[in-house]
């Protein structure tokens, strides 16, 4: 009986401490370790509760062949009411002074990467599903050494 009260307790104050509480996370499998600008992995998911902020993350995986620091991509999103909207981003994968920022193991590298700034407060305005789509805008066709992209999206919460 005490095994089974401390295992709740400690459980409630794991669960309890966290900042966030993962809603969403999707990878998409680059055919051949190449992501081509015609191959737009599409993301969808629903959302019920608006008035919690919220964190979106890029996800991407790659090999050391990948030979850029960065990469540019665009991110489509279609709202709940069927409009549109578009924004691209620089999101940074290495800098000469400390080489590649993501986690990794052997040659290959994972990235998580913020979209909302520090700092800042991000909400979905509509219930219902949105469906997120990413592409590379990079003048290079295709990226070598690209394994999965992604979108992770985490419900914040007090803690």
């Amino acid at each position: 009986m005490t095994r089974s009260l401390s295992l709740l307790i400690l459980s409630a104050l794991f669960l309890g401490g966290c900042d966030t509480i993962d809603l969403y996370e999707r990878t998409a499998a680059l055919k051949g370790h190449e992501w081509r600008s015609n191959v737009k992995p599409t993301f969808r998911f629903d959302i019920k509760d608006t008035t919690a902020p919220y964190q979106l993350y890029v996800l991407f995986r790659h090999s050391a062949e990948y030979g850029f620091n960065n990469v540019w991509v665009s991110l489509a999103t279609t709202f709940p009411d069927g409009k549109t909207a578009r924004v691209q981003y620089e999101l940074p994968l290495a800098t000469n002074e400390k080489g590649w920022l993501g986690t990794g193991m052997s040659d290959v590298f994972e990235h998580r990467i913020a979209l909302t700034p520090v700092g800042k407060e991000f909400y979905f305005r509509q219930a219902g599903t949105y469906t997120f789509t990413l592409e590379h805008i990079m003048r290079e066709n295709p990226l070598l050494g690209v394994h999965n992209v992604g979108l992770r999206v985490e419900k914040k919460r007090g803690g």
